[in-house]
C-alpha cells in the first residue's frame, strides 16, 4: 500500500486581484469524510468561476475547500467507508466543490464518474464542470424534442463547445455567436449549423430569419438579455449561466409575456449534494456513451503546469481560447 504524504502543493490566492496574485503553496493533505474519496489529481480544468473566486467575488460555500478548481481527473488513493463504488487505484473524473488546483483533493464519491471511453486522463479533467452545467440546465429533468433551433452564445469557449456538441448529438439545429473566422471554423467542425460573427452580423436578425430560437444558452448577459427575447421563438426557453457584460440591465419584458418565454438561470456549485449526484448519474448514463460513438469529443485548447496558473487565468480572461484550458499537477 502506498504511503500518502502529509503535505501537497496547491495553487493559492495571495490576495484577491489579478492573475499574478496566484502562487504555489504547501498545504496539509485534505482529510476525507466517510462519503468521500481522496484523489491524486492528474489535471484540473480552468473555469470562469475560478476567475471570480480569485478576485474575491465568488466565495466557497460553507464547508467547501477554499482552493479554486471545480473539476479534476486523477486516481483514487483513499476511500471513505460509504464510498462503495470506488477502490484505490481507480481512475475517474469528477465535479468538485473546490480544491481542484492541488495535488490531492477530497471529493464526494457520488460526484465522481468514470472517464469516458477514448478520453485521456488530462482531457477528462476538462469535462465535468461544463458537461454537468450544460446538461443539468438544458436536459436534466427537461424534455427537449429533436429538431428545434438552439442558440449558443460564446460558442468557442468551454461551455459553448460543450453545448454545441450536445445540441448536435441530441438532435438540435445549433446556431452560435463567435468573434472571428477561425472561431467560425472551430464551431462548425463541432457541429454548429450556423456561426454568427457578432462583430459583423446581428444574431437577432439571423435567428428571426431562421424562425426564432427554441432554446438559448447565454453567458454574456448585458445587452444580450433583451436581444435574446427578440431572437426567441414562441414558447422558447432561455438559460442564463453567466453575465460577462453585466447583470444589471433595463429591459422590456413584454416579449416574455407575448411569446410565453421561460427565462431561468442557475449556479451549479451551490446546488445540494443530492442534486449534483443525480446529474452525475444522468451524465454518465446519457452523455458518456456519446464519446464512445464519436458524437461528442473532449475539446482541450491547451495544457499548462500548475506553476503557470496565472498564465492560464490570463488566457481565460482574454477569451481567445477555443475549448478548455487545463492545469496539470505533475511535470
Amino acid at each position: 500500500m502506498t504511503t500518502l504524504p502529509d503535505t501537497m502543493r496547491a495553487v493559492t490566492i495571495r490576495e484577491p486581484g489579478a492573475p499574478d496574485a496566484l502562487e504555489i503553496s504547501t498545504l496539509p493533505l485534505p482529510e476525507i469524510a466517510p462519503h468521500q474519496v481522496l484523489v491524486k489529481v492528474a489535471a484540473a480544468g480552468v473555469n470562469g468561476p475560478d476567475m471570480m473566486q480569485r478576485k474575491g467575488l465568488y466565495p466557497p460555500p460553507p464547508s467547501a475547500s477554499e482552493l479554486m478548481g471545480l473539476e479534476v481527473a486523477g486516481e483514487v488513493v483513499a476511500v471513505g467507508a460509504e464510498a462503495k463504488r470506488w477502490s484505490v487505484g481507480d481512475k475517474l473524473c469528477a465535479l468538485t466543490n473546490g480544491g481542484g488546483y492541488a495535488e490531492y483533493v477530497a471529493i464526494d464519491h457520488d460526484h465522481c464518474i468514470v472517464i469516458p471511453k477514448g478520453v485521456s486522463v488530462v482531457d477528462a479533467a476538462g469535462l465535468p464542470e461544463t458537461f454537468f452545467t450544460v446538461f443539468s440546465n438544458l436536459w436534466h429533468q427537461h424534455d427537449i424534442a429533436p429538431g428545434g433551433r438552439f442558440l449558443v452564445h460564446g460558442g468557442a469557449g468551454g461551455i459553448g463547445a460543450t453545448a454545441i456538441q450536445l445540441g448536435k448529438a441530441l438532435g438540435l439545429e445549433v446556431y452560435t455567436t463567435i468573434s472571428s473566422a477561425a472561431s467560425a471554423d472551430f464551431v462548425t467542425e463541432l457541429g454548429a449549423t450556423r456561426a454568427i460573427n457578432y462583430r459583423e452580423e446581428d444574431f437577432v436578425e439571423v435567428m428571426r430569419a431562421a424562425g426564432g430560437a427554441d432554446l438559448i444558452l447565454d453567458i454574456v448577459g448585458g445587452p444580450y438579455i433583451e436581444k435574446n427575447f427578440k431572437a426567441a421563438n414562441f414558447d422558447a426557453r432561455i438559460v442564463q449561466l453567466a453575465f460577462r457584460q453585466g447583470s444589471k440591465v433595463e429591459v422590456n419584458l413584454m416579449p416574455v409575456m407575448m411569446k410565453r418565454l421561460s427565462f431561468a438561470g442557475s449556479t451549479l456549485r451551490a446546488r445540494p449534494r443530492d442534486f449534483k449526484a443525480a446529474v452525475a448519474a444522468d451524465v454518465e448514463a446519457r452523455v458518456w456513451p456519446l464519446f464512445a460513438s464519436g458524437a461528442v469529443k473532449a475539446v482541450t485548447h491547451t495544457t499548462l503546469p500548475m506553476e503557470e496558473a496565472a498564465t492560464a487565468h490570463e488566457m481565460m480572461e482574454a477569451a481567445q481560447h477555443r475549448g478548455k484550458i487545463i492545469l496539470t499537477m505533475e511535470g
